[in-house]
């Protein structure tokens, strides 16, 4: 009779076992995307937004303080965004002395962002750009590349309203719903 039971007990696991893995795989699956979805955060370079006014105001001979400020103030706020999102690691441009970065030109610069991200280290180039409509009226364009091959990764563009005050809020919500949205 022990031989018996041993016999059925084998019979048991060999029938259990191949579900016991299955199950085993199934709950292991999950373990294995969560850890590919841990991947190391991208190497950034994000460089300081840009203003392209093209309202009835942009008459007016360069940036005014005012738009110097909130420029910086959109800038801080998309480097953060990117930064909590753990995607992305920060790599610092604040030295840099191209003339495109200096001049705040690189939207028309055909891509030499990215060289200058390669050289920086980083692996990925942002370039984001605040088009003044009117007054109450603008767009915010962003665009990311490969550093090393200029491909463009990412690129996104929306249309908000509120005034210049409210460029840091149309900037974080571009990133948010629409360039972080993406990469999911």
């Amino acid at each position: 009779m022990r031989k018996l039971i041993r016999i059925q007990t084998n019979r048991t696991l060999s029938a259990i076992g191949p579900i016991g893995i299955l199950l085993l795989s199934v709950a292991y699956f999950p373990a294995l995307a969560a850890d590919a979805e841990k991947s190391p955060p991208v190497k950034i370079a994000v460089f300081d937004f840009e203003l392209e006014d093209v309202s009835a105001a942009a008459s007016l001979p360069g940036e005014t303080v005012a738009d110097s400020t909130r420029l910086k103030d959109v800038t801080s706020e998309a480097r953060r965004v990117l930064a909590q999102s753990g995607r992305y690691s920060l790599i610092d441009v604040s030295r840099v002395d191209a003339k495109p970065v200096t001049e705040k030109s690189l939207r028309n610069c055909n891509g030499c962002e990215n060289s200058i991200a390669l050289q920086l280290g980083a692996e990925q180039s942002f370039v984001g750009v605040l088009r003044r409509v009117t007054q109450t009226e603008y767009y915010v364009l962003v665009q990311i590349s490969d550093a090393r091959t200029g491909k463009v990764l990412n690129q996104q563009a929306a249309a908000f309203s509120g005034g210049d005050d409210a460029w840091a809020s149309g900037v974080r919500m571009l990133l948010r719903h629409g360039v972080l949205a993406s990469a999911n």
